[in-house]
């Protein structure tokens, strides 16, 4: 069982106020080692000078969207094994074949709760202390 305060996340998101809701819920969680990026471009520069264990990356966003941020994050070879939950507006079933088809370790709908968010993520770590 992993601490959730030992789990370093960056959460990608275009819009300050979803940041501020993921953000508030990680803390919740437990979660409390946390970084932001306002969109992929951002994120991916982040990633590559300090990696974290879980990205929580909205879909829609500009620069590079969702998955161009995760195909970047899976072909490069240091970051390879980071966890990445794709969050998205849209239930969109091609969407999550190809998120899924690029490696996405999970993904969540919004709008979404906590304990939706810790159960996502526990999905991909195991239960949380």
């Amino acid at each position: 069982m992993p601490a959730a305060a030992s789990i370093s996340t960056l959460i990608v998101d275009d819009q300050l106020s979803m940041r501020a809701l993921i953000r508030a819920a990680l803390i919740q969680i437990g979660i409390t080692n946390i970084r932001e990026a306002p969109d992929g471009e951002d994120g991916l520069r982040a990633l590559a000078a300090r990696p974290a264990h879980l990205v929580i990356s909205d879909y829609n966003m500009p620069k590079l969207d969702g998955l161009g941020l995760l195909r970047a994050v899976r072909s490069y070879e240091p970051l390879k094994g980071v966890a990445f939950i794709m969050l998205t507006g849209r239930a969109d079933i091609d969407l999550v074949a190809r998120a899924r088809q690029f490696g996405v370790n999970n993904y969540l709908i919004k709008p979404f709760n906590t304990l939706g968010l810790k159960t996502k993520i526990e999905e991909v770590f195991g239960v949380l202390e």
